[in-house]
């Protein structure tokens, strides 16, 4: 099973993709927890390319290719070699972020992203995903506050430069993503708290998980 975690900055991913790993270790089930970009060795040195301020002025469609060799290896490397493994994966961002971020934000042509993914990208989709759905003003708030408290990396903040109105084309980018495939998505408010964001994507993961392992259960699941 393969579940990605997706949001503007500050909309807390980093923070529940843990709690996603603590409730399925302690589930008893097989998980790993990965990010993109920079979920290998060769995707860090790639991210550290892309999140690094001083590389403001990239052309859309170069940022475009470093995000698409970054899934490649990551895929190749880490996703589908622990899927086959019987291991859950569970990632901070994946191919939603690049339609939300390069193509819709940065105005990409969405064919062309969509073609590389199924190309080089085997056309791999998440079976769920969390989008953690805030304002773009609080999540902004958030991702400063935590970069001048030194919990994140000023070295990693190239995004968090960009103008209110990029982040309010990606979170608009997110929610259209997400209206088109309302079996895959599950809409998170991510402006509660830490602990009601947590309940709900638990709810969640106890009844798709379940429904994962023994889809013949899901009537009875829904019922209880």
């Amino acid at each position: 099973m393969f579940i990605t975690l997706e949001g503007i900055e500050g909309s807390g991913k980093s923070t529940q993709i843990l709690h996603v790993f603590n409730f399925l270790n302690e589930s008893g089930l097989k998980c790993v927890m990965t990010r993109e970009p920079g979920g290998t060795r060769i995707g860090r040195k790639i991210r550290s390319i892309l999140l690094d301020p001083e590389s403001a002025a990239m052309n859309p469609a170069a940022e475009l290719l470093l995000y698409t060799a970054d899934r490649v290896q990551h895929i190749q490397e880490i996703i589908l070699p622990m899927i086959a493994g019987g291991s859950i994966v569970i990632c901070d961002r994946y191919f939603d972020a690049t339609l939300a971020y390069q193509g819709i934000a940065r105005g990409l042509d969405m064919a062309l992203i969509l073609d590389l993914h199924k190309l080089i990208c085997r056309n791999l989709k998440p079976d769920l995903t969390f989008l953690l759905d805030l304002s773009p003003d609080a999540g902004l708030q958030r991702a400063w506050n935590q970069l001048k408290s030194g919990s994140r990396m000023d070295t990693e903040s190239r995004f968090e430069n960009e103008a209110l109105a990029f982040h309010e084309r990606v979170r608009t980018g997110y929610l259209g993503i997400a209206e088109k495939e309302p079996e895959r998505f599950r809409i998170i408010d991510a402006s509660q708290s830490e602990d009601q964001v947590r309940a709900q994507i638990t709810r969640v993961l106890k009844f798709e998980i379940q429904k994962f392992m023994d889809p013949s259960a899901q009537d009875d699941i829904k019922c209880t």
